[in-house]
C-alpha cells in the first residue's frame, strides 16, 4: 500500500473512531509497526492527531483533511458519482466547478464534450485542464488554500459576477435538510456560493459518507440545489428526506 494511502486510511480511522492502535494498523494496513509509527509521526508534525501510547487520538472527528489525503477514500464511487454527473454536460456548454476530490472527478470525464467551457475556483483541476486546446478555461483569481486547492476571497467572487453557467457541480463536506450545504472553511463557502449564484443548475456531487453531515459553515440552502449525485451506500432514510424537500437525488 502506499504512503498516501495508508495515511489517508489512517485519518478516516481517525475520523470514524476518534483513535487508532498501532498493532491493529500494522494488521489492517499490512505494514510494519515501525511503518506505521513513521506515518503517525508525519501526521502529527501535520497537526492532524496527536500521537499516544501506542497509537493516537484525533483533535477532533469533524476536522479537514488536506485535499491529497482526501483522493484515496472512496475513490470508486466518486469515479460511478463523475461518469452520471458528466451525462448532464452538453458540447458547448459552459460547467463550473467548485474544488474537491468528486468535482476533480467530473473534470476529467467530462473531457470528451466539443466546445465546452470549464470555469472553476480549484487549481488542481485548472492545472488538469490547462493542457486541454479543445476546451475554454477560466479560473478566478483569489486567495490559494492550501488545504483545497481553492482560490477564495473577493478577488475570486468578483470574477464570478458576470459570468453566467449552465451547470455548476458543488463538492460539499455536508448536507442536510436543515443545513444544507456546508463546508469546512467560511471564506471557502462564500466563494462556492458565489458560483453556486451563476448557475442555471446545480448538481451537488458528493460521494454517501457526506449525507447527513454538518460541517462548520454553510455554503447555501438546500433550495439551491437541483439535483444530487450520490453513491449507493446512501441510506434510504438520508435520501427520502432530501427528496421529500423537493431535490431530485440519483444513485449510482
Amino acid at each position: 500500500m502506499r504512503q498516501t494511502d495508508r495515511l489517508s486510511s489512517i485519518l478516516e480511522s481517525l475520523a470514524t473512531d476518534g483513535a487508532v492502535d498501532v498493532t491493529e494498523l500494522s494488521e489492517s494496513l499490512g505494514a510494519s509497526a515501525a511503518t506505521i509509527r513513521r506515518d503517525l509521526q508525519l501526521l502529527e508534525r501535520q497537526r492532524l492527531l496527536t500521537r499516544t501510547h501506542g497509537g493516537a487520538v484525533g483533535h477532533d472527528v469533524s476536522y479537514e483533511l488536506p485535499l491529497r489525503y482526501k483522493g484515496a477514500r472512496h475513490q470508486k464511487e466518486k469515479v460511478r458519482i463523475a461518469a452520471e454527473a458528466a451525462t448532464r454536460v452538453s458540447d458547448g456548454a459552459v460547467v463550473g466547478l467548485t474544488g474537491g476530490t468528486t468535482t476533480t472527478e467530473v473534470a476529467r470525464a467530462i473531457l470528451d464534450r466539443r466546445g465546452i467551457t470549464v470555469v472553476t475556483n480549484a487549481l488542481n483541476i485548472a492545472g488538469e485542464l490547462a493542457i486541454r486546446a479543445d476546451l475554454k478555461l477560466v479560473v478566478t483569481g483569489g486567495t490559494a488554500r492550501p488545504e483545497s486547492y481553492e482560490l477564495v476571497g473577493p478577488v475570486a467572487e468578483q470574477a464570478l459576477e458576470r459570468l453566467n453557467l449552465d451547470v455548476a457541480f458543488v463538492g460539499v463536506d455536508g448536507i442536510t435538510v436543515e443545513a444544507g450545504l456546508t463546508t469546512h472553511h467560511e471564506v471557502e463557502a462564500h466563494t462556492n456560493r458565489a458560483l453556486i449564484e451563476r448557475a442555471r443548475h446545480v448538481v451537488v456531487v458528493t460521494d454517501s459518507s457526506k449525507l447527513g453531515r454538518v460541517a462548520f459553515a454553510q455554503i447555501a440552502p438546500l433550495d439551491v440545489v437541483d439535483e444530487l449525485v450520490t453513491d449507493d451506500g446512501a441510506g434510504s432514510d438520508a435520501i427520502r428526506e432530501l427528496t421529500d424537500a423537493g431535490v431530485d437525488v440519483t444513485v449510482t
